[in-house]
């Protein structure tokens, strides 16, 4: 295979292309299929706790009504996962119509047509720091500026996002929307507080942009009080949903292979994504929308998001349990209360990205932080995954990353050690030089 570097139609690609990059965790993929990986990287659900023979029975299912599983539909969606998802939402506190919704193929593609409707070269987003790795792979392509925002154990920092809108302002950039993951977010686990949910509606509605809440891990809630979303916030003070764009997807809480999302917005936004989906895959399959609906019109599906939880909340207090025992006391983690992941921070001198070949040498993997940031931050972070692997290989898994760690701080120690004993060979040097000299003198 030629080298990338060397790619003879260089010359020809379009300028978007150069922003864009591949996500560490897609990049890591060859190597996690490696066996004996412990693999504490990719964002993967237990798919294998929906059942063999449910899904046997679910294909019989769809199997009856085969032409139409085959065929194309409509741009939009058809009619049956639109109730199904009115369901969802429903028990998320959002109310909302089949018109108010839009399938997508996985949320993923909902992140693309979000940007490819609202961004121009150089316009602004705001968003947490770090964000999401996809969503910054889905805004690149548009080559917008990327305004990280801090975050805390309470989420992102409103007044932060606001210091960020007002510099974009008097630096004449557009921004256009907050990109936000409130739920357990990817990568940190934290979740945005309720009331500066409110605060972040409130800036929306003073700088005049739209809220993008991208919403997968809602439902994995293991500890806690739901919280309501920004959708059913803004609803509930004006009566509709206008500036919040939802994504949602069934990837986790259904399965990632059905490659099905949906956007929920106020029509005019919705016409432009549709629109916008017409040029991408005229449709999303209906295939997956037949699975879906048919799951969730006659199967207990809150009992299986449910069996869920119970797994990842096992999976997760392993994951806490076993970095609270291994881990030297110079890495910080987060706690989350759902979703799929914990952020760890490491001391500042060690860079998570130069370090994950020692961890793949000794069978352990992990997402580097950097990847989740559009600019240079991050080095010293990296993103752990507790809800594919199993809480004693989780153990395990954090032991060896432990080790790893361990052995770049000892190293580290030795070099000091020997630089300061050096520093005091060569003073010793310089004092024996000065005495020999008034010696000789």
């Amino acid at each position: 295979m030629a080298l990338v570097d060397l790619d003879r139609f260089d010359f020809l690609y379009a300028n978007r292309v150069k922003g864009m990059k591949t996500a560490a965790t897609r990049d890591l993929m060859a190597t996690l299929s490696r066996p004996g990986i412990i693999s504490l990287a990719g964002g993967f659900p237990d798919t294998k706790a929906f059942g063999e023979e449910a899904f046997k029975d679910l294909s019989d299912d769809v199997a009856q009504g085969f032409a139409q599983a085959l065929q194309y539909g409509p741009t939009g969606g058809l009619e049956t996962i639109k109730d199904v998802i009115v369901d969802v939402m429903e028990a998320e506190g959002v109310s909302t119509r089949q018109e108010d919704v839009f399938i997508t193929t996985g949320g993923q593609q909902g992140l693309d047509l979000v940007a490819k409707t609202f961004l121009d070269e150089g316009d602004g987003i705001i968003c947490e720091g770090p964000t999401y790795a996809g969503a910054l792979n889905a805004f690149a392509a548009y080559r917008p500026r990327i305004m990280h925002v801090p975050m805390d154990r309470a989420g992102m920092i409103p007044a932060a996002a606001r210091e960020s809108l007002e510099k974009a302002r008097k630096q004449g950039v557009h921004v256009k929307f907050i990109y936000t993951v409130p739920n357990f977010q990817n990568p940190a686990g934290v979740t945005l507080a309720k009331e500066r949910r409110r605060e972040l509606l409130e800036l929306a509605r003073e700088y005049d942009l739209v809220i993008l809440e991208d919403n997968p891990y809602g439902m994995l809630r293991f500890e806690g009080e739901s919280l309501p979303t920004l959708a059913s916030l803004e609803q509930e003070d004006n009566g509709e949903v206008e500036r919040v764009v939802y994504l949602g997807t069934f990837s986790k809480i259904f399965a990632p292979g059905v490659r099905l999302g949906w956007v929920h917005a106020q029509p005019g936004i919705l016409h432009k994504i549709n629109v916008g989906k017409q040029g991408a895959d005229l449709c999303s399959s209906n295939l997956s929308q037949m699975m879906i609906s048919s799951f969730f019109q006659n199967s207990d599906w809150r009992g299986y998001v449910n069996r869920l939880n119970d797994i990842y909340r096992e999976r997760r207090n392993a994951m806490l349990d076993a970095l609270a025992e291994f881990m030297p006391k110079d890495v910080h983690w987060t706690h989350p209360e759902g979703g799929l992941f914990v952020w760890a921070t490491l001391p500042s001198y060690i860079d998570a990205t130069a370090m994950l070949p020692q961890a793949i040498a000794k069978n352990v993997a992990y997402v580097p932080g950097e990847g989740f940031y559009a600019g240079d931050e991050g080095k010293n972070c990296m993103r752990l995954n507790f809800s594919f692997v199993e809480s004693d290989k989780i153990r395990r898994g954090i032991e060896l990353l432990a080790e790893v760690i361990r052995e770049r701080m000892e190293l580290r120690g030795s070099l000091e050690r020997g630089s300061h004993s050096g520093s005091h060979a060569s003073q010793a040097s310089q004092a024996a030089e000065k005495s020999s000299s008034r010696k000789s003198g």
